[in-house]
């Protein structure tokens, strides 16, 4: 028997702002359309007041003693809110951590390859994770990851900090790298990180999907670009 879908009952929320008639104190301190303060008198004055200029009385300090109501044109006062609210999203940073994968005996044009990816992410504000993947009796040796992790965070220094040191779990080794301050200030903005000369077609494009994605932390492949299948385009080359 299927299962009946269950509705969301609650009412939609509506505006709790008090505005002319649903203001029910006896009396109001009193702001006119200009922002100068008249001063307190009867609630029924001042709707009174706020009718004759075609605007509204809104409570705006409902916890003052007595509330203060203004005379504004509500509809417009909650477009700029509602304005002024959407900005101050925009401008909150959120911080997204991404995640690259390295081999403890990765080549020197591979390594250039995931670090320029890092870089990327580092330059557009996110965080990156950095995981050493170790396999078979390479994991005897985690000096090998240590050194990697070690050189990747000098060659960042200026667009990364270290926030978790270099941390061991079975067979990965991680790091997790921050932006820096001058790139959260927005000073390093302009000067955009080139792809390695040496990267193929394939890797650039991988490069650019890398880039464009959001939201999600995107480990790089450790395949060579002609071994990748069409469902791998979204990762990046070695």
């Amino acid at each position: 028997m299927p299962v009946p879908r269950r509705f969301d009952r609650r009412p939609p929320e509506r505006d709790t702002t008090r505005i002319n008639e649903r203001i029910r104190v006896p009396e109001v301190r009193l702001i006119d359309d200009e922002g100068k303060q008249i001063g307190v008198m009867q609630t029924a004055d001042a709707l009174a007041f706020a009718q004759e200029r075609e605007l509204d009385l809104v409570e705006v300090a409902p916890e003052a003693r007595p509330p203060v109501a203004r005379v504004l044109d509500y509809s417009k006062y909650k477009y700029e809110q509602a304005q002024k609210l959407k900005q101050a999203r925009k401008q909150q940073q959120q911080i997204t951590i991404r995640e690259i994968k390295f081999r403890p005996k990765i080549a020197e044009h591979d390594y250039d390859t995931k670090k320029h990816h890092v870089e990327r992410f580092l330059r557009h504000k996110d965080k990156v994770k950095i995981t050493i993947m170790f396999r078979g009796r390479e994991v005897t040796h985690p000096e090998r990851g240590t050194a990697i992790l070690d050189r990747l965070a000098e060659e960042l220094s200026e667009l990364g900090v270290i926030e978790q040191r270099p941390m061991q779990e079975g067979r990965n080794m991680t790091m997790l790298m921050a932006p820096s301050k001058a790139v959260l200030a927005g000073r390093l903005e302009t000067a955009a990180a080139t792809a390695p000369a040496e990267a193929s077609s394939d890797g650039d494009v991988a490069s650019a999907a890398l880039e464009s994605s959001a939201g999600t932390a995107l480990p790089a492949s450790d395949e060579p670009a002609s071994a990748r299948t069409p469902d791998e385009s979204n990762t990046a080359s070695d």
